[in-house]
């Protein structure tokens, strides 16, 4: 599984993505939204994690227009505390979930797996054909 890790912090992006190759995911990087959706279009990743707060263009504005590129995009928003509001408007535009900073690899975990489930049932019937 390929995932997209949005993230305008590099540490972030290290934290995150090191739990992500644990679980035998690919990972790509973007620093903000405008970076997102090229990489997005590059590589079709099963799933992008989104930060809220990026300079340029914000995570929710991204979530919008990643949408609108690609309807079924798989996306988990990473937010601080404090930012229920930008994660409930994300959510209204298609994501699925949300992690808080700073990460707990048990939630990471549990977000990506729930998320990338659909993802896996449709790899597993399209090799067993």
């Amino acid at each position: 599984m390929k995932v997209l890790v949005v993230d305008d912090a590099k540490f972030m992006r290290t934290v995150l993505g090191s739990i992500l190759q644990k679980m035998g995911c690919e990972v790509v990087e973007a620093e903000n939204g405008l970076e997102a959706i090229e990489r997005y279009e590059k590589h079709r990743p099963d799933l992008v994690t989104m930060d809220i707060t990026m300079p340029g263009m914000d995570g929710v504005e991204a979530v919008k227009r990643l949408r609108e590129v690609d309807p079924s995009a798989k996306i988990i928003m990473v937010s601080a505390m404090g930012q229920k509001d930008f994660v409930l408007k994300s959510i209204q535009y298609g994501a699925l979930d949300f992690i808080v900073k700073p990460f707990q690899e048990e939630r990471v975990r549990s977000a990506v797996e729930k998320a990338l489930k659909g993802v896996q049932k449709l790899a597993e019937k399209t090799v067993h054909k």
